[in-house]
This record gives structure tokens, sequence and C-alpha cells, in this order.
């Protein structure tokens, strides 16, 4: 029954997303990229005897001049659409090609969405309800102009489809073409300062309003005040240097004729994004006694918003705002548009959307989608995306008092099941592709040793590009995942690459976890902390699910940092203490006509000896919403007090009364 406790702890049947970072540590720099369906074999875009490392450097030069485009421009651009990646000549997300994110959705788009739907039945799930993998795509004749930027590029330059595609030479041509292009329509003299160019960078983003075009082209601007410098995942050397007193002419924006967007003060977002307001209904449904799709609440007052949760769509922007639309499905806070990094909020963070699967955290948390897919590696997005996801993140981080870390960012795949029959139901999105260390970087919170080796804790934070490891089921159930980086480790019983992965006995029994892209139980993901339990030549062992769990972690090449914190370990005198989904008051704090909520523990024990990393403190809590009028809602608070702490892949909740705390060494 939709309007059921019941109902408002489930979660859309959806997945992942994914994006790759390419990090150099020793040269001291960092990157990002990934991919997404390979299209068209990759074309030499220089001759071999120039300096591979110089080469795109080169062709940024050459594209410039010949299409009278100030180079920093050209740079700016292709940074923020793709970080000057080329991604092997895959199609990102919403089908853009290279590093000016040259875009041909009518194909890509739609082979993107064949693939989700191979991808989903490999994974058993065709039956799913309305799975946002399964949004239709829109047809070549309606897509909106910002995904058909490539054929436009072709008949500026005269260059084949295939070679845009394919050659960074003539991608960087495109996008130069089309900058030149714009900057004539609005009747601007090509070639001059790059204070001359807003309106066309503005232009370039293909926004149809004109607060997400300003959005990027201050973006881009910003970018060429500070400058950038990084290693490209082919390896390229390039550096756009700071022209910090450069103050572009941004009244240009007026010419590109764009209406407003009219959201006022309905949006809660930094100045800094473009944010619309398409609200999720609240209403009643025909039956007269159900309602969707989230609850009227009165957060931060009646409840204190402890987690940001990322999720990602498993399908397009049109199809998932208009799911959101639906008040028969269920809700989430925001959704960021992968093409432009445009935000849409749907339910007021006062209120409680139905996204997480998990009705406590369901109170506690805001939920954001992401335009994106969990099982198809090569997919990308672009930096704007990223960023305007990090820019808002850090505003309601501000505005919520919320921490930025790992203990309360949380993937929708860090989010625990509620009791041990839910625990194999729980999504796994964004997966093992998302960046979660660029993310961070963005945020202004990267990921630093915070102590000496002999501290006894670890954040988990492998360079990405070069982490690797092996997935199956994208496509069909066992078959290998193109190879891409991931901010995962794999965790084993030994320390050997050849032992048995790690159990977890709420999603296998008996059973050792496998390297399924949507298994999580032997997986251990950038930023999260964890009590180390061994140490054994190149391997480190931490505590995890109730075991030991090595993962490879040489000096020369570390997988982890040192950290230093808080642990949970069991009171003395008991043997094994019992972990929980969700922080619920015991059963004498409910007052009559409130049914009691069992607080049933998860398949999994806290062993005496071992320790776990101190998320936070919990106050047990539970929302009793079941009624159309929010007058008849109650917040039910215990005198339990809960611990969060990271205990798998997935956060979970042990009592207070159960366990003692010890700082960790520094």
């Amino acid at each position: 029954m939709r309007g059921s406790q019941q109902h408002r702890s489930r979660q859309a049947p959806r997945r992942g997303l994914r994006r790759s970072r390419r990090t150099s540590r020793a040269a001291g720099a960092v990157a990002s990229a990934a991919l997404l369906l390979p299209v068209v074999a990759a074309a030499p875009a220089v001759p071999a005897e120039q300096p591979r490392s110089a080469a795109l450097q080169q062709e940024f030069t050459a594209a410039a001049a010949k299409y009278h485009v100030p180079q920093s421009v050209l740079l700016g651009v292709a940074y923020l659409e793709s970080r000057w990646d080329s991604h092997a000549g895959a199609p990102s997300v919403t089908g853009g090609y290279g590093p000016m994110h040259l875009t041909d959705a009518a194909t890509a788009v739609a082979a993107a969405g064949e693939r989700d739907e191979a991808a989903g039945d490999a994974r058993g799930e065709s039956d799913r309800p309305r799975a946002a993998g399964r949004m239709s795509v829109p047809a070549p004749a309606v897509l909106p102009a910002r995904l058909r930027t490539l054929p436009r590029a072709a008949e500026l330059t005269g260059l084949p489809a295939g070679q845009l595609r394919s050659s960074t030479a003539a991608n960087l041509q495109g996008g130069a073409a089309l900058l030149a292009d714009a900057q004539k329509r609005l009747g601007l003299a090509d070639g001059g300062s790059p204070a001359d160019w807003y309106g066309a960078v503005a232009a370039y983003s293909g926004a149809t309003d004109s607060a997400t075009a300003a959005t990027f082209a201050d973006d881009v601007f910003d970018a060429i005040r500070a400058g950038r410098q990084r290693i490209t995942d082919a390896g390229q050397a390039v550096t756009l240097p700071g022209t910090p007193g450069l103050t572009p002419r941004t009244e240009q924006l007026g010419r590109l004729r764009l209406p407003p967007l009219h959201s006022g003060d309905q949006v809660e977002c930094p100045r800094s994004v473009a944010c619309e307001s398409i609200p999720a209904p609240y209403q009643k449904l025909d039956n007269g006694k159900d309602y969707g799709n989230h609850d009227v609440a009165d957060r931060p007052r009646s409840q204190k918003v402890d987690f940001i949760v990322v999720h990602d769509t498993e399908g397009t922007w049109e199809g998932t705002v208009k799911l959101v639309q639906d008040p028969t499905y269920v809700s989430w806070n925001y959704t960021v548009r992968s093409n432009d990094g445009h935000i849409a909020q749907h339910v007021p963070t006062k209120d409680v959307a139905w996204h997480a699967g998990n009705w406590y955290v369901n109170a506690k948390s805001v939920g954001i989608e992401h335009e994106g897919f969990l099982a198809q590696p090569d997919a990308w997005y672009t930096e704007e995306m990223y960023l305007s996801s990090a820019k808002l993140v850090r505003y309601l981080a501000q505005k919520l008092d919320i921490p930025l870390d790992r203990q309360h960012i949380l993937g929708h795949d860090n989010v625990p099941g509620t009791t041990a029959a839910t625990v194999k139901g729980m999504h796994t999105d964004p997966g093992p592709y998302w960046d979660w260390d660029h993310y961070f970087g963005l945020l202004g919170k990267r990921f630093r040793s915070t102590a000496s080796p002999f501290s006894g804790m670890v954040t988990i934070d492998p360079d990405y590009d070069e982490n690797r490891p092996d997935y199956t089921g994208c496509v069909k159930p066992g078959e290998p995942c193109a190879p891409h980086g991931s901010g995962a480790v794999r965790l084993h019983t030994a320390p050997d690459e050849s032992a048995p992965l790690v159990q977890d006995v709420g999603l296998h029994g008996d059973d050792p976890s496998t390297t399924g892209v949507n298994d999580t139980g032997a997986r251990a993901s950038t930023g999260q902390q964890f009590a180390v339990a061994d140490r054994r030549g190149d391997w480190t062992a931490i505590w995890y699910l109730g075991q030991k769990a090595w993962f490879h972690n040489p000096w020369w090449q570390p997988t982890a940092l040192n950290a230093s914190g808080e642990f949970v370990t069991p009171r003395e005198g008991l043997d094994e203490i019992p972990v929980y989904g969700r922080a619920f008051p015991e059963k004498e704090a409910y007052p009559q006509g409130v049914p009691v909520q069992t607080v049933e523990p998860l398949p999994y024990k806290l062993l005496a000896g071992q320790a776990y990393v101190l998320g936070q403190r919990s106050p047990s809590e539970y929302l009793w919403a079941t009624t159309f009028e929010p007058a008849g809602h109650q917040v039910i608070r215990g005198k339990d007090v809960y611990y969060e702490i990271q205990f798998g892949h997935r956060v979970a909740f042990v009592k207070a009364s159960d366990v003692t705390l010890r700082p960790s060494n520094r």
C-alpha cells in the first residue's frame, strides 16, 4: 500500500553511474576520465614523430589559430567539458565525443539505452517496475540542440562525423568552429581578448535558459583565471596558464536572447549553479487513502539531516524528471543533468523524499540523482556535471550542518538494509566507477594522510585510473566488463590475489562474494575508513563485516592513506554484539497509537577484538508519517543512542550501550 510506512522506505528501481579520474601522484597532477560506448577506433591525431606528451597542446594551438579563437578560451571550454580527455573515442552519458564534447546523441544515447536494457536483463531485472533504465530515449527529431552539436561541427569544418568523434585534432577543430560560429552569430569580432568571448562560451553550452548558459561561461572563465594543468587519459600534458585579472564581458549574455529560469525563491541552491524547480507532486491518489510521492516535514526543526545520498538515474534527464513528477512513483530531492550540470530541485530539503530504501535514512537525508549509468564503465560525465553537483553538496552541507566526509556523504550503495530480509535488495549505485576522490577534491576536502603508519586506521584512496579491478556482469552475467579505472579496492580472505573474496553473509550466505559489478560484498571504496587488523608485506587487512579483509597496498603505489579517529569495539565482557540498519527507539518510547518498530539486527556480528571506525553519534528516532496531513506525523525519540560505523561497504549502526570508544594511534 503506497501510503504505508513500508512504501516510504522502498527505493526507486535504479542503479548506478560511472566516471573516472587519472591521477599522477608522483607528478602531483590530478585528472578525471572515463568512457561509455566503444564507437570508432581512435585515429592518429598527430604525426608519429611528434612528442606524444606535447601533441594535444599543439593541437589546441592549431585549432585555436585556424578559427581565430583565443587559445585560453578553447582550453577553458574543453576543460569544463572533458578535462581534456579523449575517452578513446567513446561517447559521454549524453552522447558527447572527445575533449570538446561534441554531441551526436541521435545514435549514441539510443545505443546506451539498448546496452542498459541488456545490462538490466543480465542482472535479472527485466521485470522490475518502471525501472529508470527503461526510460525511453527521445526520437532524433526532438532531441534538444545541446545533444546535436557534432553534426553542426561537421558542417562548419567539412570534416566527416567519424573523424570528429575519433580524432582529437579534428574534435578540437570542431569545437573551435562552433565557438567561432557563435561569435559571428552574436555579431562579435573573432580573435581579440578572451574577455570578448563570454557570449560565445555561454552559447557553446547549448543551454535554453540564461542561467545555465551563464553558469557554464562563468565556470569556464573561472578556469581561465585560475589556470589548469594535468595529464590526460591518453598521457598528454596540457596546460592552461592562469590569467588572474581577466574580466569577461558578461553583458554579452543578453545577445543570446535566452529566457530566464523562473524558480525564484522556490529552489535551495547556491547562486553559482543553474537551478530550477520541477516539483514532485504531493497529492492524494485515486483510492483516497494513499498519497505520493514524499512526506511534508519540518526539517531540521523536526529532525536533523545527517546524510546526503548520491544516486544515479539509470536513464535520461528527460525520463528522470518525468518520473519524479509521477505521484505514484518515488521521489528524490535533486537531479543533476550530465551535459551541462543543470540542476532541478523536486522536494524541499525540509521534506522527506522517498529515495534511499531505508526509512531511517530517508528521514535523515537529502537525495541527489545524477544522469548516468552504473554498469556501463566507459560512460563519462562532463566536468561541469561534477562541478555543479559538488557546489550543491557544499551548499547543502553548510545549510544543514553536514560534515563533508564519507560517513555523511554516502552513495546509495552505502545505505544499509533495514533488516536481514532487505539486504539483498539494496541498490548499488553509483557503483565502483564513481570517482569519489575527484568529487571530494571539488568539494574542497581532498583525502590526505592525517596520521603515522602506526595509527591503526586507514582511508581507502587508490589511484583511480591505475586501479582497475576486474568486474563482471555489465552486459551479460559472468562476462567481463570493459577494463576501467575504479575507486574501489577488492577484499580477499588472505594476502594473495588468488585468495577467495571475503564473505557477505547477508548477500551470499556462506559463499564468497563475486566480482559482479553490483556485488558490494568484498569492496571498500575511496574515502571509507577502516581499522587496520593486520599487515603483511604489500598487503593490509581491515576489519570488515566481522572478519579480516585483505587488500593490496604496496608502499610504492599505496591504495590507502594513514588516518586517525575513534574506534568502536564491543564492551568488555561481550563476545559479540549485533549491528543494525537503522537507529530506531526502544519499544517503551512509542506512544499509544504508534506501532512499535522492531529493532531487528542485520545478519552480521561485531566480534570481540575487532574495531570499526566511528562515523557519528545518532540519537534513536522514528518518523511516523502515514497520513497525507502532516499534522498527523510524529517523531518518536528514545533513550537509546547509536553509533554509525563503517562496517562493510555499507554503513551500519550499533547501540552505544554495547560498545566502547577508543582513539586510534597518531
